[in-house]
């Protein structure tokens, strides 16, 4: 089946690799940049040519086009890009993307978006079977004790007939959600619940 290659996602290659006190060294902090209709993939690639850091969580979409079945990335939250940089380059990097940009917002809560980044990154990385998520329900807020999901944190909410564990970022109110099988769960210690809303 013919993939279409997918856009560079994040910038520098290690940036979901860095432990917090590499992260908190390193001086960047998270913005959460709303873009213009259809420029996610432009403003990442700007950015990607210019070494500025960022996020961009693309998800691939099976189709036919001319009876042929293609593999295309879309932006997972459309209309959102995660700009990563020191406060003092913020102004800089969002020239690059002039044009590009709706609104920049300010994230209070860096650890917590750190940690609902990473998850959807790793969640998107393993390749299973994910769907997103653009209005987030009410549900008890877990971890995961076991099995490859272990460690993940986030909301069980019901779907017809399924569970399904919800990966969110809060800040956005948006998020992923995969089929819960036979995962341990244990209810999330006091303390790791999602804050920090932003919009």
């Amino acid at each position: 089946m013919p993939i279409l290659s997918a856009d560079r996602t994040h910038f520098p290659d290690n940036l979901f690799d860095l432990d917090p006190s590499e992260r908190a060294d390193s001086g960047h902090v998270w913005s959460v940049l709303h873009t213009r209709p259809r420029q996610e993939k432009s403003l990442s690639r700007q950015f990607a040519s210019a070494g500025i850091g960022f996020y961009l969580p693309l998800l691939g979409k099976r189709s036919t086009i001319r009876g042929r079945a293609v593999t295309s990335y879309l932006p997972l939250f459309p209309g959102y890009v995660f700009l990563q940089t020191r406060p003092e380059d913020r102004i800089e990097a969002l020239s690059v993307g002039k044009g590009r940009i709706a609104q920049s917002l300010s994230v209070t809560n860096q650890d917590a978006l750190w940690r609902d980044l990473s998850q959807i990154h790793k969640l998107i990385a393993m390749g299973k079977p994910i769907r997103p998520e653009y209005e987030l329900e009410p549900g008890l807020f877990v971890e995961i004790t076991a099995g490859p999901l272990e460690g993940f944190r986030g909301r069980i909410v019901r779907k017809a007939s399924q569970r399904r564990f919800v990966v969110a970022v809060d800040f956005i109110r948006k998020g992923v959600s995969i089929l819960l099988d036979d995962h341990q769960l244990i209810p999330a210690e006091a303390g790791l619940e999602p804050c920090g809303v932003g919009v």
